[in-house]
């Protein structure tokens, strides 16, 4: 059965409907009472049938928020699943989600404790215990509900989301004790100490990404366990019995998952430990430390360090350790994408570091108009002083004369940027330059239209135009698992590589990036970025450089100017890892 659709409560109240003789009654003293179903006669059935033209409707009491939690609660309880289901408005979602609850995840001895209701929502505490051949270990948590009214009867039921059974899963995802589906993993760094979540909260995601990809390659035991498995997994699809930050999930449109782009199956449980196999990464322990904490004196940052001669990862931290915004976000980058467009621009003879260059208060294109911060303008400047001032106008007047499919050809090709298959050990987004035509090609130049990037990628950026070369980032060594890195189509010219070093070099020396870059000279180059977001008072500040042997590139979430907010995070890093 489809799930059953809730009343409006906008409607007017009736009586309530009772169908087929069958009524829902809560006994005990308790707020926790027993939920029973009791049969009716023929003239019973009949009297039901005329009053079922009627549904309740308007909001819920909290008797009847409270009767409708605790039927289901005390349902599950007691192992009746068919009750339980019943009590839902997705009776065949709920039926499997709670015969998994017992046959899968193996937990029994269940006491289920409601809290305190809050309008429709009802908290709850889960104990049990887990079981599996000889080994137990007990298992709480917390969870929630909801009640609602079904659109059919108007009756009180609870919305059924996988939620309830474990916070944790979403549609599609199980409970599942046994054999775990990989072995552990004991990532190092490239020192060879241990990385943990407990000493770097940032790399729990990326542990667990490790474990996905690697546990069966690194030599170790699986263990027992009580793990959320995700949908779509090998161990899922094999089984006939078988998603925040908001940055977290959005793609740009027409790009599609690269094969490591999976969210990681989670151990709850683990009831007997597994023999871990050895995974050397290529993460610096000095440079991740520092990383963790640059990022946890801001709000919504991000930052990625790597070795723009090898494209070896250092260094990866977010404030939120529960998503990896800096390998697998979707943003848009601001002015920073600048150092591609600039590229583009050297390459069509379109722009020379000498040469002046207009830098307008205002330029049109495609019905939309572009002005710069402050409106601001460079009279007879050249390109270089339009780069490290990050004048957008001296961007949007070349719109003309570029192909739609200018930039992101630019993008693939030189910097490896967008085709979805950098392979780099763990989940990432590769960034996307989806070609574009009239004002959102325009936009695209500086960094907005559907250009969609995170500092994984710009920090990538920033090492390409360091050596010219571009060269994919990596977490595991590829010889690890004889995978195959992605290349690029196409080298950066001499030329186009000498004029955009000197632009970034100026910006981080007299532009920009200046405040932030200060003492680091004279091997480096920056770019600034803010990225406008709708909804969002302040835009999201971003910034990508390089000192040397090191390049990187850090995001701060609605922090407002790049040189201001993420500047001072990435600066530090090229200092600690000089």
């Amino acid at each position: 059965m489809g799930k059953r659709r809730r009343v409006a409560e906008e409607k007017s109240r009736n009586r309530p409907v009772v169908m087929g003789g069958l009524i829902a009654v809560v006994v005990g003293g308790g707020a926790f009472g027993a939920y029973s179903l009791f049969g009716g006669d023929a003239a019973q059935d009949a009297t039901a049938s005329a009053a079922a033209e009627t549904v309740e409707t308007g909001p819920l009491t909290a008797e009847e928020v409270t009767s409708a939690a605790s039927g289901f609660l005390t349902a599950w309880q007691d192992g009746s699943v068919a009750r339980a289901a019943a009590a839902t408005d997705d009776r065949a979602a709920a039926t499997a989600a709670l015969t998994g609850f017992e046959k899968d995840a193996r937990i029994t001895d269940v006491t289920l404790t409601p809290g305190t209701p809050s309008g429709g929502k009802v908290p709850f505490s889960v104990t049990g215990t887990v079981s599996y051949e000889d080994v137990s270990k007990p298992l709480s948590y917390r969870s929630s509900l909801t009640v609602v009214r079904a659109v059919d009867d108007g009756e009180p039921v609870v919305d059924w989301q996988p939620s309830v059974v474990h916070p944790d899963l979403a549609e599609g995802d199980r409970l599942v004790t046994g054999e775990a589906g990989t072995p552990p993993v004991k990532a190092l760094d490239r020192d060879g100490g241990e990385l943990t979540a407990k000493a770097y909260p940032s790399l729990a995601t990326v542990l667990d990404g490790l474990r996905e990809k690697y546990g069966d390659k690194a030599g170790g035991k699986a263990g027992i366990e009580l793990r959320v498995v995700r949908a779509g997994s090998p161990e899922e699809s094999a089984d006939p019995a078988d998603p925040g930050g908001p940055e977290a999930s959005s793609r740009a449109a027409g790009t599609k998952k690269s094969a490591d782009d999976k969210v990681p199956d989670k151990t709850l449980l683990e009831l007997s430990e597994g023999t871990p196999g050895t995974l050397r990464t290529t993460l610096s322990p000095s440079l991740q430390k520092a990383a963790e904490e640059q990022v946890a004196a801001k709000e919504r940052a991000s930052v990625v360090v790597l070795r723009p001669s090898t494209g070896e990862i250092l260094a990866v931290a977010n404030s939120n350790p529960n998503f990896n915004t800096a390998f697998q976000g979707s943003l848009a980058p601001g002015s920073t994408m600048k150092v591609v467009t600039a590229a583009m621009l050297f390459d069509k003879g379109l722009a020379s570091v000498d040469k002046e260059h207009p830098c307008p208060k205002y330029s049109s294109y495609g019905g939309w108009k572009f002005q710069n911060l402050d409106k601001f303008e460079i009279k007879k400047g050249t390109f270089r002083d339009s780069f490290s001032r990050s004048c957008n106008t001296a961007f949007i007047s070349q719109a003309e004369k570029l192909d739609d499919d200018s930039l992101t050809k630019e993008a693939q090709e030189v910097f490896g940027l967008g085709l979805d298959n950098w392979s780099i050990g763990v989940s990432s987004f590769d960034g996307a330059v989806p070609v574009q035509s009239d004002a959102p090609m325009a936009a695209s130049l500086i960094g907005q239209g559907g250009v969609r990037m995170n500092p994984l990628n710009m920090a990538s950026v920033a090492a390409t135009a360091k050596t010219g070369t571009f060269k994919q980032p990596y977490l595991v060594a590829p010889s690890v698992d004889n995978r195959t890195l992605a290349t690029a189509s196409r080298t950066m010219s001499a030329s186009t590589h000498a004029q955009l070093r000197e632009v970034m070099q100026y910006t981080a020396a007299a532009g920009t990036a200046a405040e932030a870059m200060a003492g680091l000279g004279p091997d480096y180059g920056a770019k600034t970025g803010s990225a406008e977001v709708d909804g969002q008072e302040k835009p999201n500040g971003w910034f990508t450089a390089w000192k040397g042997d090191l390049a990187a590139a850090g995001v701060v979430q609605q922090g407002g100017h790049g040189g201001s907010t993420a500047g001072p995070i990435v600066a530090a890093l090229l200092r600690a890892g000089g």
